[in-house]
């Protein structure tokens, strides 16, 4: 008898802190994208206004883009587009491991931004949370060739079977679209899965 109640009550347990870390990992990610869409609203009213604090090649006032430009989106279609990739591959890092989710966002964004940094056309403006996204991408997919776990694996056949023909948008000639965003970002994802891949 005493020991059925131990053992529902370590199952309890374990159900709870299930439930707490899933609320928690929703609470991220439902946050991160109100940010996103709350940025979107402003800075419509504002007439574009936002839009400067993207990242501009070769400018150093530019390089605030790599914090602000994830954030900022052209139009609704951009936004939207980046939304649901966002919350299903940030739930897939969260997922794997969530104490990874917050250093490998910034992997994505600190290569993203420098690669539209330094690649990007003269004159043009680089927003959108892509590169985080395809930071994401970059992460999960090389995990499990670096972490050679079987989770991680497992974990890195999924993505590509599900998402790997995202791996195109870093090819150049799309117009409109930064591939060097998507190509940064990206490479910014595999460096944090070979920097975690022990940890």
């Amino acid at each position: 008898m005493g020991r059925n109640y131990t053992l529902r009550t370590k199952a309890a347990q374990g159900t709870r802190t299930v439930t707490r870390s899933i609320a928690r990992q929703a609470t991220t990610l439902g946050t991160t994208l109100g940010v996103f869409w709350t940025a979107f609203a402003a800075n419509t009213v504002l007439g574009g206004a936002l839009l400067q604090y993207g990242i501009i090649p070769r400018n150093l006032v530019g390089l605030r883009g790599i914090v602000f430009a994830p954030f900022l989106h052209g139009n609704l279609q951009h936004l939207v587009a980046n939304t649901f990739p966002f919350l299903a591959l940030g739930w897939m890092v969260m997922w794997r491991d969530a104490r990874h989710f917050l250093p490998v966002t910034l992997f994505a964004m600190l290569g993203s931004g420098l690669c539209a940094w330094l690649l990007g056309a003269p004159g043009t403006v680089h927003i959108g949370a892509s590169g985080v996204v395809f930071g994401y991408l970059g992460f999960l997919l090389l995990a499990g060739v670096y972490a050679r776990s079987v989770g991680s694996i497992l974990l890195s056949l999924v993505t590509a079977a599900l998402w790997g023909g995202l791996v195109l948008g870093i090819a150049p000639g799309q117009v409109g679209i930064s591939w060097q965003a998507h190509l940064g970002g990206f490479v910014g994802g595999v460096l944090a899965a070979r920097f975690f891949r022990k940890r």
